[in-house]
């Protein structure tokens, strides 16, 4: 209402179109402040709540749509307001995504995030003197890069971050909040996960993008030297089909813990380099909506969700020992008949003090979770009586009762290997992937930016790119390659369906995509380091619970020809053993 004017002097149909609004207002923030109520784990608990939250935010946005000139006369609506509406709903589709694993999700919050930006509803905000108002604006920016970075959006991503570093600069400039560091915490963070996930840039740099040494282990570049933005999601004919004939497992993958808790691995968002990567090798290509152009014009959120096609993922960042196992036994509980749970660690090692007569389960130290404990060079302090077991620490012998199910293991650590003391106690299928525990001094001093053996499972062409110290690879030669290796894949796969040495528990999980593209990946990984010079411990090399008969796959004679046949389109076979003989 306006000067002088009373509410008698509004219309009946204003005043009620006013009345409506602040009900429905009320309504979606309420609904949307209980979303912090809701377990983090489980699959059915949030889902109602979710619906109905959905339902009022599109209720609220088409009527404020509907009713713009009325409340912008009546109730005096300023365009922040609108924004932070299209920002709460594209909270919920990231949201929504996180608990499905659903990538269209991603695509629906994208359109409202960018629709305030290309709309500039809180362009006004830097003219009040409103501190709260400015951080809606700098939590939309972050909220804004997370999910350009998951849809590898990365030329937009540094657009945001040079925006964001502005918008930061400003605030501090104008408020005395106690909040600076924070915020400059959150810029360099951003920054340096651009630099470990995406190409340093050419040219002239933009000084937040100067925080990191060295960039990704290597950019695709175009023939005008513009890199390459590629994407690494399971793509349609990107996993080698089974053989016709071949009886292999029906088990599906359905639930996923990623769990990240390495000391002084770049992250960001509670996503640290090794996890980002294992999430997005763990789903299928984003569809860009046929939709997409007509819904930017009139933002009308999706109220239907689609059908599931990637595993359900729990990303879990420095989890505590109650924390995450927690999440394992709401996955264990609810995990669908058939199917399979994938545990992923990329942690800290802890290792034992003594080693006793009789080695237990809970006798070879395991990974670390999140404590308040001294750190010292990437290892644990033990402070405590040297007969006791490490607390802070998932040990084999905790994932022991997960096993009544089908389990998939991968263990990214310095004690990757002792998991491989398990014993399966219930017959069900289980295999556990297992990285190097020591590397080349050349590859641990990268280790901050995220794991070689990660790297190799989320793209194997990146990984072999970087053990081999490449940091650019033309477009048309990383094509080839590529398509070298699909070649390279389907031998793999026939290696490992044809052996007959083979534990069966290999076979058991080789129905599911997400799984045979792990194992082959694991094998090309494995294959490649037994071959690279630099490599020569067998610690060095990844290894697996049931052990891989050797001969039939990672040292196979085929697999051995055929990356020095990639090392030479590389040109980089000087650093492979061209006689595998030389090399133990």
């Amino acid at each position: 209402m306006t000067g002088a004017e009373t509410e008698d002097d509004i219309p009946l149909g204003e005043r009620k179109t006013v009345t409506d609004f602040c009900y429905l207002l009320d309504k979606s923030k309420q609904l949307f402040n209980g979303l912090r109520d809701l377990p983090q784990y489980g699959h059915k608990q949030w889902q109602s709540y979710f619906g109905r939250t959905f339902d009022v935010y599109t209720k609220l946005w088409k009527f404020q749509q509907q009713h713009r000139q009325v409340l912008d006369t009546r109730y005096g609506l300023k365009r922040w307001q609108i924004g932070e509406v299209a920002s709460k709903i594209g909270q919920l589709y990231y949201h929504y995504y996180l608990r499905t694993s659903e990538t269209s999700y991603l695509n629906e919050a994208f359109s409202f995030y960018s629709a305030i930006r290309q709309r500039s509803y809180y362009y006004q905000v830097n003219k009040e003197d409103r501190p709260e108002l400015v951080v809606k604006k700098l939590r939309y920016y972050a909220r804004y890069i997370v999910v350009c970075l998951l849809l590898n959006k990365m030329d937009l991503v540094k657009v945001l971050v040079k925006e964001l570093s502005e918008e930061i600069e400003d605030y501090t400039q104008r408020f005395n909040t106690e909040d600076q560091l924070e915020w400059n915490l959150v810029l360099q963070e951003v920054a340096a996960f651009i630099e470990v996930t995406s190409d340093p840039g050419r040219g002239r740099v933009h000084p937040v993008f100067c925080l990191c040494e060295q960039a990704d282990p290597a950019v695709v570049l175009n023939d005008n030297s513009s890199v390459l933005v590629t994407s690494h999601r399971l793509q349609d004919g990107s996993v080698p089909p089974l053989e016709q004939g071949m009886v292999v497992g029906q088990l599906l993958l359905a639930d996923a813990l990623i769990v990240g808790n390495c000391n002084n691995q770049v992250k960001f968002s509670e996503l640290t380099v090794d996890m980002f990567r294992m999430l997005q090798a763990l789903e299928r290509e984003p569809v860009n909506l046929a939709t997409q152009t007509s819904k930017q014009a009139t933002l009308e959120p999706s109220e239907k969700p689609a059908k599931r096609e990637n595993p359900h993922k729990y990303l879990l960042y420095k989890p505590t020992f109650s924390q995450l196992y927690t999440f394992l036994s709401a996955s264990f509980k609810e995990l669908p008949a058939n199917s399979v749970l994938l545990v992923y660690l990329s942690a800290t090692g802890v290792f034992p003090v003594t080693h006793l007569d009789y080695e237990g389960p809970y006798d070879f130290g395991g990974v670390l979770t999140n404590t308040n404990r001294d750190v010292v060079n990437g290892e644990t302090v033990q402070k405590r009586n040297q007969a006791q077991k490490e607390m802070h620490c998932l040990h084999p012998g905790d994932l022991f009762p997960f096993t009544r199910k089908p389990l998939f293991i991968v263990v990214d650590s310095s004690n990757s290997t002792a998991y491989k003391n398990f014993s399966n106690l219930f017959g069900q299928p289980l295999v556990c992937l297992l990285s190097p525990t020591v590397y080349p001094k050349s590859v641990q001093d990268q280790s901050q930016r995220g794991s070689l053996f990660t790297l190799f499972l989320y793209s194997p062409l990146l990984g072999f790119s970087s053990v081999c110290g490449l940091s650019s690879v033309r477009r048309g030669l990383w094509e080839r390659a590529q398509d070298f290796l699909q070649k390279v894949f389907r031998d793999i796969g026939q290696m490992l369906t044809r052996s007959r040495s083979i534990d069966q528990a290999f076979l058991q999980f080789f129905g599911d995509e997400f799984l045979r593209l792990l194992l082959i990946r694991f094998v090309f990984c494995s294959a490649t380091l037994r071959l690279h010079k630099l490599f020569r411990e067998s610690r060095s090399f990844p290894e697996s619970y049931p052990e891989l008969p050797k001969q039939d796959t990672v040292e196979s004679v085929l697999l051995q020809k055929q990356v020095l046949e990639l090392a030479a389109m590389l040109d980089v076979q000087s650093l492979f053993w061209d006689d595998s003989l030389e090399s133990y």
